[in-house]
């Protein structure tokens, strides 16, 4: 939408609605948010470190959003808050909301007869919906997406493009999934037995909680008996893998290209790094953080932030420290016979 059409409000009318300390002209009106670098006079940018204040001084923007420490940085219209970012993100969601639902089903859509569909979902084109599918009121069901047999959609979830929901999965409200996510695929079980490989049967589903964000081309397997689940708030980045038979707790972040192996239970309100990896059947607890490209091998019972990635170099010094660390149980032998021989001649006084 072009900025001369896009509905503007005033500094005065956006405190009313979310609050903070209106300092400058509260007729001032915005229309969009902006970085300060990039910002015009319709739009409102924030300040969230003191290392942008040199952009503070030369923005364009109509009005910031900054910290009370930062209250006086600026002659521009602003309100001030305990938390900037936070409140540019509501402000920002509030100026651009979603696109509207379209009720209706593309003609190429396949629907199957036994589907329960609210009357006001919209079905993109060559999506398919299976026997006993339920999808609930608002909901947006993208191009090409697949969901399967009895699975359960419930209000105002959005479904991107090629998303696919394997049979007996459910989705709370408001639930986000972006393109090219599968849920409920099956779920990595396997035995040995006479030096050949049997398949597991995965019966169990996937359960997603309310105001769940599921990234890009991210997938959640199935259970193998029990349900992997997914709590409410939950925000997963693209490309995650979920294996079977996890749990992910309420409002936990884990950013791109993390893995989850099967059966772990990941807290709540914990923060998972990128590229970082959680070995199977071990217990994450709540206000757990882990640095980006860690390995957690075992459960951790305490709060906290955990870091094992091996940090980079120059590569002539890492290869050094690298060739040392080979050799890292030697040296420690080496250093506790040491310590044995000088404990000897300590008490025989010599």
């Amino acid at each position: 939408m072009a900025d001369g059409k896009r509905p503007s409000y005033s500094l005065r009318e956006i405190v009313e609605r979310f609050g903070g300390e209106l300092v400058g002209e509260p007729t001032t009106r915005v229309s969009q948010v902006a970085t300060l670098e990039s910002a015009a006079s319709h739009a409102v940018a924030f300040l969230g470190s003191d290392r942008y204040l040199p952009l503070l001084r030369i923005t364009k923007a109509g009005a910031v959003i900054l910290g009370s420490a930062a209250r006086d940085a600026t002659g521009l219209p602003r309100i001030v808050c305990g938390n900037p970012y936070a409140y540019f993100a509501r402000l920002s969601a509030f100026l651009n909301p979603p696109s509207p639902v379209m009720t209706g089903a593309h003609s190429s859509a396949v629907v199957d007869g036994t589907a329960s569909i609210a009357g006001d979902v919209e079905i993109g084109p060559l999506a398919v919906i299976g026997r006993g599918a339920r999808i609930g009121s608002g909901t947006i069901v993208g191009a090409g997406c697949v969901i399967g047999d009895d699975v359960v959609i419930e209000r105002d979830v959005r479904l991107y493009s090629n998303v696919t929901i394997y049979h007996g999965c459910r989705l709370g409200e408001r639930v986000i999934v972006h393109a090219g996510v599968v849920i409920g695929a099956d779920g990595f079980g396997m035995v040995m037995s006479d030096e050949e490989w049997i398949k597991i049967p995965q019966i169990g589903g996937v359960v997603i909680g309310a105001d769940v964000e599921i990234g890009a081309n991210t997938t959640i397997d199935r259970g193998t008996m029990d349900d992997t689940v997914i709590e409410e708030g939950v925000k997963l980045d693209n490309q995650i893998q979920i294996a079977h038979n996890v749990r992910i707790g309420a409002h936990t972040a884990i950013a791109a290209c993390a893995g989850v192996a099967g059966s772990a239970r990941v807290g709540r309100y914990c923060r998972i790094g990128g590229s970082s990896g959680i070995a199977g059947h071990i217990t994450i607890a709540d206000h757990v953080e882990v640095s980006a490209h860690t390995l957690i091998m075992k459960s951790i019972d305490r709060p906290g932030t955990y870091t094992g990635a091996y940090p980079f170099d120059a590569n002539a010094v890492w290869r050094r420290n690298a060739a040392h660390l080979r050799h890292l149980g030697e040296l420690a032998e080496r250093v506790r016979a040491l310590e044995r021989r000088l404990a000897t001649k300590e008490r025989s006084g010599s």
